[in-house]
């Protein structure tokens, strides 16, 4: 048999389909092997470059050595001469407690670590924790040179330390931009693992924004970082350092695939700080946050889960002095946005303290904006917590909507309110059903329903006959000095 494709006979059989498929297909035109195939990074001339400005951190603690037997000693020949009444065979008597020798000061070996030069004039970047408790401070070059260090200042709350070494002319490292950095980028460290110095690893950035502590975003990278890495940088592709390796995750104290770095923007921040004042300022407003749910958004009217929840707001702070009110929604500060509530105290510590700046709140059901004066980061003050105690003299009959939710409510007494700080709300007296299944309890202050403000239980019974009784009921409420969202689901 013989067909005729496209002007073309040829014979059927297998040639015949092939040709026929030949003849009408249309084929693009395929690259060379070698375009296809990227190479992987060489990291000589990386390590040839930044490797000299990596240094090496021994720590040096002092131990109290008791001489003698002993404080133990004398214990245990107490113990056998009132219940055996013998001294403590082998064990010689002690003399007067004045002619005993007196405790001395020993110093051990405390840890090791890493570092960087942060300038030719010989100031030195590492963690916080590697100098902690630290009696004394050894810097050893990649030159082999040992520098005795001063501590200049270390911020526990990110994990950052500069020292200051007596030296000229060393080669400073290059700080790189953070913003440029791209999760799958190519990184590499250097450091001292199990002081093992100058051990090169690299790997990818695997995140970026890790929320791990209360004002870092931190970097999660796969280079292998051990004990001993601690404080030494992380460098890109271009030789610059962009980051602190400062912690790792693990379950058995080794590398397990996941490490975190400090961002080297927020190490430069408080390493200025560090350097002209040997502490670090930080601002704050004095409020507890949350973080907004899904549920709580929608039920609110904020649209999607965003911003800081106000739990709580310190007496006499500034978020006081602004009006900001638990319950509220911070949604933006200086008119950055908040995404999630980890952004505020990043932004607010960031500010110099005694600035003005402006937050956006989300209150019942509307933004605004309020003016607040930034204070300086002090030590928590204790806060008074309200009493549950004092009732009023006669509580009303629940109505048949609170009965509906569960909910037994009745007003605040003046007292209360003055110790609450309130100027109104509704004490729940009993919490069942729906009410419970929420979360709420006795003693809890109802402060809004549905985003209605409440100040009696008159209100409150208002505000519950005028919800849509087809969605959850948001319930602004407040236990103890908190404040939280709860949301009723209430029966058809």
């Amino acid at each position: 048999m013989i067909f005729k494709v496209e002007g073309h006979k040829f014979r059927s059989g297998l040639m015949a389909c092939a040709l026929a498929l030949t003849a009408s297909a249309t084929f693009l035109p395929v690259e060379p092997v070698h375009a296809q195939t990227r190479t992987l990074p060489d990291f000589t001339d990386l390590v040839d470059q930044v490797g000299p400005s990596v240094v090496n951190i021994r720590t040096v603690e002092k131990v109290v050595q008791r001489g003698g037997n002993g404080e133990m000693d004398e214990e245990m020949q107490e113990f056998f001469r009132r219940f055996f009444g013998q001294p403590l065979p082998g064990v010689p008597r002690q003399g007067p407690r004045q002619n005993r020798p007196q405790p001395q000061e020993e110093e051990r070996p405390r840890g090791v670590g890493s570092g960087f030069i942060l300038t030719p004039d010989g100031y030195v970047m590492t963690n916080a924790h590697v100098v902690e408790d630290a009696s004394e401070v050894l810097v050893t070059l990649p030159d082999k040179r040992e520098f005795k260090a001063k501590i200049v200042g270390a911020d526990k709350r990110t994990d950052v330390a500069v020292v200051k070494i007596e030296a000229t002319g060393l080669p400073a490292v290059k700080v790189g931009d953070i913003s440029k950095l791209r999760v799958g980028e190519w990184v590499m460290a250097i450091g001292s693992p199990f002081g093992l110095e100058n051990t090169v690893t690299a790997g990818i950035v695997s995140a970026k924004q890790r929320d791990t502590g209360e004002y870092l975003p931190f970097i999660q990278t796969d280079v292998a970082i051990n004990p001993g890495n601690s404080g030494g940088p992380l460098i890109n592709m271009r030789g610059e350092v962009v980051g602190i390796n400062s912690q790792i995750y693990s379950r058995s104290g080794g590398f397990m695939g996941i490490s975190f770095s400090i961002p080297i923007d927020e190490a430069i921040r408080v390493s200025d700080q560090l350097r002209t004042t040997g502490r670090v300022s930080r601002g704050r407003i004095g409020v507890q946050i949350d973080q907004v749910t899904k549920d709580v958004a929608e039920a609110i009217g904020l649209g999607k889960p965003q911003g800081a929840l106000v739990r709580g707001v310190e007496a006499g702070s500034p978020g006081e002095k602004a009006g900001v009110e638990p319950g509220d929604v911070i949604t933006k500060f200086d008119g950055k946005a908040i995404e999630k509530p980890s952004d505020l105290p990043r932004l607010v510590g960031n500010t110099k303290p005694g600035t003005k700046s402006t937050l956006t709140v989300f209150r019942r059901g509307a933004s605004r904006d309020l003016s607040v004066t930034i204070a300086e980061v002090e030590p928590d003050k204790p806060s008074k917590r309200a009493s549950d105690r004092e009732e009023p003299a006669q509580k009303p009959p629940a109505s048949a909507a609170a009965k509906s939710l569960g909910l037994a409510v009745s007003d605040l007494t003046d007292a209360q309110k003055k110790e609450l700080k309130l100027k109104g709300g509704v004490r729940v007296d009993a919490a069942n059903d729906a009410a419970a299944r929420a979360g709420l309890r006795e003693g809890d202050i109802i402060m809004a329903v549905g985003n209605v403000e409440v100040s009696n239980a008159r209100e409150f019974e208002s505000a519950l006959g005028k919800s849509d009784k087809s969605k959850p009921l948001s319930v602004l409420f407040r236990r103890g000095d908190w404040a939280q969202y709860a949301l009723i689901r209430q029966a058809r």
